[in-house]
């Protein structure tokens, strides 16, 4: 198992709330799915990208939660208003 995996925590996402997943960390890019209400994400790493207005307030941070996979961190609950995973690289 690699280190990243091994730290690799979820989050609960907004209540109520199915959240897209983009391509990128912004709303430009391409919806490659959605994930209904109620569920968690793992969160790889975060990085910066267009600011969203979101159920936890306005977040410029984007997670990354696979493969080309952003999510904005205005619809997840870390707990942290910045940075609760590694960077991007």
């Amino acid at each position: 198992m690699s280190q990243a995996a091994a730290v690799t925590r979820t989050y609960p996402l907004a209540p109520g709330a199915s959240v897209n997943v983009r391509s990128g960390p912004g709303t430009h890019y391409p919806v490659v799915r959605t994930i209904p209400a109620g569920q968690s994400v793992p969160i790889r790493c975060q990085c910066q990208g267009e600011s969203v207005s979101g159920y936890y307030g306005t977040s410029t941070i984007w997670d990354n939660i696979a493969n080309a996979q952003f999510v904005s961190d205005a619809y997840v609950h870390t707990g942290s208003d910045g940075y609760a995973a590694p960077q991007c690289s």
